[in-house]
């Protein structure tokens, strides 16, 4: 469940909007090495709003708000389940951990559609042969704790088990109720032992209810209380999170998160076959003059996703000498661990985190890292995600940049939280 206490703090009051006014189909079956391999592409774009000089109705910063009523779950913890196993699924965690959450998700729903024992997964890097155990990230006792009654969750397959050769079925993501069983119960029902690769290859966000109230609630219940970063990792986050709260008390109080990866503009994420920049990727400078244009002061505290400063970034920095990159607010004696072992996870789980808990976010890279934070956001209340586009002429209103995952309720955490 959702600690009350974090979802009051995330609440849109009228008082907030003054203080940051003034801030401102793959199908079925696959080989183990080419589950290993699996890239994800194709993450809905969220739609963002072009403002031109007749739009603006008033210079600087707004955001206004209805009076929002208390998020809280939409589901009920599924009931329990007959213990009795009836086999195993198996997993790794791959691509990176804002996709973790939804591996976990249509794992726990197959396993228990199935009746099957969920075998803690390991977690994959994006190097080949790169592996480390779920408790190496993740808070084990809770994972197991908060599955109790839903799915059966064991450490490791047991020995017997071991030298059986599992079925392994490319699962698209958010799995139906239809996938699992005309693909997955019958190969289920052969072998008794399955190796899931979730694929990511077209994904929605948007909600989508079925009848079957017992697979949303579980689904619910396994994306948004599974996975917890274990305590040393918490710790840190909520450390770095802490020193920018304190940085932020020199000026109006605020941070504003911002998911900035120059190294992907070039890459396959942010450009088209014909070499064309996809729309919703954003460089330093456009996010500095959008920034500007919507009225954030240069006192702004700013976290910036990038893990080192370059002077790429310099332009923001003059503008908005308050910005800071992870090397800026880590403490000096996990760097070593975390910023200089060439483990991209690591950096992107504390990302996670500080995005899902600033006051607000931007993210100026599309994909799966934006609508996971959106989601967690939507969860906690902190709906004050702007998205970037180009503002024509002066300045801009940012409630016209609000993201439709929040204006339209277009995000499938609304269909959990309500």
């Amino acid at each position: 469940m959702v600690d009350p206490r974090q979802v009051l703090a995330g609440f849109l009051t009228l008082s907030m909007f003054v203080m940051l006014g003034n801030m401102i189909k793959h199908d079925h079956f696959t080989s183990v090495s080419e589950v290993l391999a699996v890239e994800a592409t194709g993450v809905e774009l969220n739609a963002m709003k072009i403002v031109d000089n007749t739009e603006i109705t008033k210079a600087g910063l707004e955001l206004q708000t209805e009076a929002t009523e208390e998020i809280k779950p939409c589901w009920t913890k599924p009931s329990p389940k007959d213990d009795q196993s009836n086999g195993f699924v198996t997993l790794s965690l791959t691509i990176g951990p804002e996709y973790h959450a939804s591996q976990i998700a249509d794992a726990v729903v197959i396993a228990r559609y199935l009746g099957a024992t969920l075998v803690l997964p390991e977690i994959r890097g994006n190097e080949l042969g790169k592996s480390r155990k779920f408790q190496d990230m993740y808070d084990v006792e809770k994972f197991k704790m908060n599955l109790d009654g839903v799915v059966k969750v064991v450490d490791k397959l047991p020995a017997e088990w071991t030298t059986k050769k599992p079925a392994v079925i490319r699962v698209p993501n958010r799995v139906t109720e239809d996938f699992i069983l005309d693909t997955i119960q019958p190969a289920f029902q052969k072998n008794s032992y399955l190796r899931l690769a979730i694929i990511f290859s077209s994904v929605s966000l948007k909600p989508k209810g079925t009848n079957n109230k017992d697979l949303d609630s579980t689904a619910c219940h396994a994306m948004f209380t599974g996975l917890k970063l274990n305590a040393e990792y918490s710790e840190v986050a909520e450390q770095m999170l802490g020193r920018l709260k304190e940085l932020s008390k020199k000026s109006d109080g605020r941070v504003l998160a911002v998911d900035m990866r120059t190294d992907l503009l070039e890459k396959k994420t942010c450009k088209t076959s014909a070499g064309a920049r996809r729309k919703g990727c954003y460089n330093p400078q456009e996010v500095l003059n959008f920034l500007k244009k919507v009225g954030f002061s240069a006192n702004t505290t700013i976290y910036l996703t990038e893990t080192w400063w370059h002077k790429g970034l310099n332009n923001l920095k003059r503008a908005f000498p308050h910005t800071y990159t992870k090397d800026d607010i880590m403490p000096a004696e996990k760097k070593g661990e975390f910023l200089n072992s060439g483990d991209s996870d690591l950096a992107r789980a504390l990302d996670l985190e500080i995005c899902s808990q600033s006051d607000v976010f931007v993210p100026a890279i599309p994909g799966m890292f934006y609508g996971n934070v959106a989601g967690k956001r939507i969860a906690s209340g902190l709906t004050q995600i702007l998205v970037p586009a180009p503002v024509v002429g002066g300045s801009a209103q940012a409630s016209d940049f609000v993201s439709t995952y929040i204006t339209k309720k277009s995000h499938f955490a609304y269909s959990c939280y309500c």
